[in-house]
């Protein structure tokens, strides 16, 4: 099919050309002293990142990989850990604490909305034994769209008064939406390198605290390849214990440069401004954006409810082989029920009126009931809001 496929999932994202030529540098000695100075440079780069002055840990591996590293590096096992069913990777992190021989208690939801601090205050002013060790909770869920807010759920943690560890996983929001590990208080965040850092993936991080890191010394799960205390001393030159995944290194440091040069906090608001002209063309439509609190909206994707008795994946299927568009599928129990249009990473206006366009064109082949217009009405507010930047200036 002529033209560029649009990758439009909510991850893995586009992956920059800037970011595609520095990883075409050829693979440098990771032992020798060029090398220091660049695991030195991604380090620190990461740190402005997180928004933190402590420690980050760089991993060849998948998400999945750093939630494993946020819990064997300081938990034990049998040890209670209150966690929240925001969706489907929520109760990913769940199932691999089962595995880890920890004790989660799952808050349950309807995936609709993000974590309510108020219940987590609630559970935590109950546990007056102090038996629960830790509160792990997904930033920004990328199942349903939901973002929850950090700060409510630290300030949550505080006024009950629990010393609990708060985790959060950042994967689809990290370099997205506005996050700051010092500010709130997390002790270990988690992330990965394959969406708001435009990376391809096989990269993960830890943020840590040190809080997390003093819980480290006396945690009893058992880790090797995980180890927190194995990465210390070869990252304070920039170096890794073990063979580290050079070429995506170059490309991190590339693409923390476009962060900075672009400005955090415009990366931020440009994601904003795209969650909200994609839901402004959901509801044109006539359809229904699957987050139903406004307060916990995503600007890294957008997920849409189909109408009752419509598959999601049918209509996929008709964008894909017509447009070459590629949209998020509906994961666990919201599988076939929604689709999801990703607007994260290296992303602007046209791409996504261009993204909305493959839409409201599949809508209408898979005769999905929907009314006409909502392009139209993403680009009044796209545009609306350049006249005022325009007027500004």
């Amino acid at each position: 099919m002529a033209g560029r496929h649009f990758l439009q999932i909510p991850g893995p994202t586009n992956v920059p050309d800037r970011v595609l030529r520095a990883m075409d540098y050829p693979t440098m000695d990771h032992r020798g002293p060029a090398f220091g100075a660049l695991g030195s440079k991604a380090l620190e780069g990461l740190r402005s990142v997180f928004a933190t002055k402590g420690r980050v840990v760089i991993y060849p591996a998948s998400g999945t990989g750093a939630w494993e590293a946020a819990l064997v590096n300081t938990l034990s096992p049998g040890d209670h850990v209150l966690m929240y069913e925001t969706g489907h990777f929520a109760s990913l992190w769940k199932t691999l604490a089962e595995r880890l021989d920890l004790k989660p208690e799952f808050i349950e939801s309807d995936w609709r909305f993000g974590v309510d601090a108020n219940v987590v205050e609630d559970r935590l002013r109950a546990d007056t034994d102090k038996a629960i060790k830790a509160v792990c909770v997904v930033h920004n869920e990328t199942s349903t769209g939901c973002a929850s807010r950090i700060e409510d759920v630290r300030a949550a943690i505080d006024a009950a008064g629990h010393d609990a560890l708060l985790m959060v996983d950042t994967i689809s929001s990290l370099a997205s939406i506005d996050y700051r590990h010092d500010d709130w208080g997390v002790d270990v965040t988690v992330a990965g390198s394959q969406k708001g850092l435009m990376l391809p993936p096989g990269l993960s991080f830890n943020a840590v605290s040190e809080k997390a890191l003093t819980a480290s010394k006396t945690a009893g799960l058992k880790r090797s390849y995980w180890s927190w205390d194995e990465m210390a001393g070869p990252n304070e030159t920039g170096y890794f214990p073990y063979t580290p995944a050079t070429n995506l290194l170059y490309g991190l440091v590339e693409a923390i440069d476009m962060l900075h040069e672009e400005g955090l906090e415009n990366v931020f608001a440009r994601h904003q401004r795209h969650g909200e002209a994609a839901r402004r063309a959901v509801q044109a439509w006539g359809l229904e954006v699957f987050c139903n609190n406004p307060a916990h909206y995503s600007g890294s994707l957008t997920a849409v409810l189909m109408p009752e008795g419509h598959s999601a994946d049918a209509f996929r299927k008709t964008t894909l082989e017509h447009f070459d568009m590629s949209l998020g599928n509906g994961l666990s129990k919201i599988a076939d029920k929604v689709f999801r249009i990703g607007h994260l990473g290296d992303f602007n206006d046209l791409m996504l009126s261009a993204t909305l366009s493959g839409v409201e064109m599949g809508l209408e082949l898979s005769g999905v009931p929907y009314q006409r217009g909502g392009v139209l009405a993403a680009l009044d507010y796209l545009s609306a809001r350049d006249q005022v930047s325009v007027a500004a200036e």
